[in-house]
């Protein structure tokens, strides 16, 4: 363990840590932010749907860009400036319910009633709060990742991304782990207080990056805005990683459905004693326990050849939630059928992302220029740009359509007869990771190997970095 430890520099242990608290906020907060959006503030599910698509989307386009600035203001002043407003963000969301309440516009107890909110543009006051967390939350995507590629050398950068994407799946965990408790004793109030968690949570994340983040690889500040459009644009034309992108943006679409669509869709087939919370936390969990075992297996392996591997168990997830409702209503281990099969199906998408995810933020990593490691870091976020966009706005149409809000009928065998075909919904995402496993599997038989991609982009950058490295 003091080997582990040790291998790796200060800065990049304190930038895993703060990724630990922004991703523990961030989490708790977005399970049950589709939950928030429709029962707090009176949106329907397809209003929810586009105001989550957006933000969502809006957090992962952005990184490209706050990459790059933060390439030239250097890494620390971007992370201060993140956590600052993450907390003024996440604070304005546990406020603006009690500021709506106190204008006699909604009650958020153990049951949601709302007096006119439905009707009132008050509510779409939560945009510029979602926007502070959507700037704030784009700097992190970035930076974070960038200090993880500054940070480590070619040879442990693989295992250096493996450490970073098990602190985010603790964090995911620790954050989740929040939810349920606060829900059962609180009711729908415990949406709102959730949101104070967060933001104290953000600003340790402050105050720690304030005290202790020193760092050595300063190459890239103070460039100029020349430079880094130039940067910018040499990495939005790279058509191979652009096409990747894409790819894996079907993998993502998929997996957003934990968080768009699964929490509703448990609460309204399972009953309110489901909790989403709890199921969601198996993804992390997986990821914990399997993501350091998968990536020294799939080591010698090809960054492509893995990703195909995780692709590949994608189908048979949501397949698996699939089948909760089709199974009967006979309890299966204590829990209702559908909550069963969900955290049967979240447990293989979570092996599925310990093959993908941190060997994507390897491959792009590794072509990287020096000193644009946020750029690059950053640019690789825009394949959840679309799959988060595709996944809220669809999910709100779906849910609509075959497992709706059973408020908007006027009788329960009314709602049981719209909802009775609720599992469609997953077999539209069966049919969605099939399309991605295809179309990877032929970009890995098209596109050149991952060696003659880093030396065609960057080949005397990479080579200077690897006789270096070996030299020490």
């Amino acid at each position: 363990m003091k080997k582990l430890i040790t291998s790796f520099s200060k800065a990049f242990w304190v930038a895993n840590f703060v990724e630990l608290l922004e991703r523990c906020a961030y989490y708790g907060v977005f399970i049950v932010l589709s939950i928030y959006l429709s029962r707090i503030l009176g949106f329907t599910d397809i209003q929810a749907g586009f105001i989550g698509g957006f933000f969502s989307a809006g957090l992962y386009l952005l990184p490209t860009f706050s990459g790059a600035y933060a390439d030239k203001i250097g890494f620390r002043n971007a992370m201060l400036l993140a956590f600052a407003l993450l907390t003024t963000g996440y604070a304005g969301l546990g406020i603006l319910p009690t500021i709506l309440e106190s204008g006699g516009l909604v009650n958020y107890g153990m049951e949601t009633t709302f007096t006119g909110l439905r009707e009132s543009a008050s509510r779409w006051a939560i945009i510029p709060v979602l926007l502070l967390i959507m700037f704030g939350g784009s700097f992190i995507k970035s930076v974070i990742s960038g200090t993880v590629a500054k940070e480590t050398t070619v040879k442990n950068r693989a295992r250096g991304f493996s450490i970073f994407y098990m602190m985010i799946n603790i964090g995911a965990f620790s954050g989740k782990t929040v939810v349920e408790p606060l829900r059962k004793a609180m009711g729908n109030e415990g949406l709102v207080v959730l949101n104070y968690f967060a933001a104290a949570v953000t600003l340790l994340a402050f105050v720690i990056i304030f005290f202790l983040y020193k760092s050595n690889k300063t190459e890239s500040e103070g460039k100029s805005f020349g430079d880094i459009w130039s940067g910018l644009y040499k990495a939005l034309t790279n058509g191979r990683l652009l096409g990747l992108m894409f790819i894996v943006s079907g993998f993502w679409l998929v997996q957003g459905q934990m968080y768009t669509t699964m929490p509703k869709y448990v609460l309204r087939m399972a009953g309110e004693g489901a909790a989403p919370g709890w199921y969601a936390n198996v993804n992390p969990l997986i990821v914990v326990i399997f993501v350091g075992w998968i990536t020294h297996l799939m080591r010698k392996r090809k960054a492509i050849t893995s990703m195909i591997v995780g692709m590949c168990l994608l189908p048979f997830a949501a397949f698996v939630m699939a089948t909760g409702n089709m199974v009967g209503s006979d309890a299966i281990l204590g829990m209702h059928p559908i909550a069963f099969m969900m955290v049967a199906g979240i447990a293989i998408q979570g092996l599925a992302e310990t093959f993908i995810s941190p060997r994507y933020l390897e491959y792009f990593s590794l072509q990287a220029p020096t000193g644009q490691e946020g750029l690059y870091l950053g640019f690789s976020n825009l394949h959840s740009f679309f799959s988060w966009l595709v996944a809220f706005v669809l999910s709100g149409y779906l849910l609509d359509r075959y497992c709706p809000d059973p408020n908007n009928f006027a009788s329960h065998a009314e709602w049981q007869a719209a909802s009775q075909h609720a599992h469609y919904i997953w077999f539209i995402f069966v049919g969605v990771a099939i399309l991605s496993i295809i179309a990877l599997v032929i970009y890995s038989k098209v596109v050149k190997p991952q060696k003659t991609v880093i030396s065609d982009i960057n080949k005397d950058n990479f080579e200077e970095k690897l006789i270096k490295e070996e030299n020490e």
